[in-house]
């Protein structure tokens, strides 16, 4: 089984746990840094390339079906956050991925094409194009490199409830960690010349190509992201299934480990991948 991390985070947060936690159930598990994160390979740090980010699960299916101890036959995928979006991409494209969960997902090319509940205008979309543009041309002139998005370093009284939830979790014990490749200003924040690439990723276009291989989607109850798990449930082949978590938000499923339901991963990994 192999285990995505949040778009953001490294596998410390949150995908080693999910990871160690389907171990004891008896799968073996890979938990991967997405390329330019973590511990893997690639710069610059944090660049944003969707296609590597997907050739990330393919990768790791290239490692485990080569294992002597794993039967290639029979491999499954749980995305995290963003990383749903990235296995189900590579997914369409690579049938040795047998079942695919996601848990909290993010459609990343919806996210930075509309924004949450499609409230980016086209207006706002063009300006955020011509600014990453303009920073390639700094950058090529080894210029300072900017980032964007993540997670906010500090919190007030005009903080979202999205932006309080997130700080929540990556800048207080919890979950904080910084990989030796980044630093604590940096980590969550994608490159901002980079950041525009996710605007012509679809990774829900075509999914139902991913059937008969079954699908089960986790979302919180609460979760600011419900929308893409809801989306891709919607458009998704037979079988698949929808689980809707009561009372959690879209960062509880990260790390909670009374809310996360592991039941239902467990079963249907355990009936999947038979």
């Amino acid at each position: 089984m192999i285990v995505g991390h949040p778009m953001g985070a490294v596998k410390e947060q949150s995908s080693n746990l999910y990871a160690t936690k389907m171990a004891e159930q008896g799968f073996v598990t890979l938990s991967v840094d997405l390329a330019f994160w973590g511990e893997s390979d690639g710069q610059p740090r944090n660049a944003v390339a969707p296609e590597i980010y997907s050739e990330t699960f393919s990768a790791a299916a290239d490692y485990l079906g080569t294992r002597s101890f794993v039967d290639r036959n029979r491999i499954g995928v749980i995305g995290i956050c963003g990383s749903g979006s990235f296995s189900i991409s590579a997914a369409k494209i690579d049938p040795r991925l047998k079942a695919i969960a996601t848990v909290s997902m993010y459609d990343m090319g919806a996210a930075n094409r509309h924004a949450l509940k499609n409230s980016l205008t086209l207006e706002q979309r063009k300006q955020i194009i011509a600014e990453a543009a303009e920073q390639r041309y700094v950058e090529f002139l080894g210029g300072e490199t900017k980032y964007t998005s993540g997670t906010v370093h500090e919190i007030n009284k005009n903080s979202n409830p999205i932006e309080i939830e997130f700080y929540e979790f990556y800048r207080t014990p919890r979950g904080e960690f910084t990989p030796a490749s980044s630093s604590p200003l940096h980590t969550t924040h994608p490159t901002l010349s980079g950041n525009t690439k996710f605007m012509n990723f679809y990774p829900f276009n075509d999914i139902e190509t991913i059937s008969p291989r079954p699908m089960m989607f986790i979302a919180g109850e609460n979760a600011h992201s419900i929308e893409f798990s809801e989306d891709a449930y919607k458009r998704a082949g037979e079988p698949k299934e929808l689980v809707i978590v009561p009372g959690a938000g879209h960062v509880d499923l990260y790390d909670r480990v009374g809310m996360i339901p592991w039941d239902k991963l467990t079963a249907f990994f355990k009936k999947n991948l038979k």
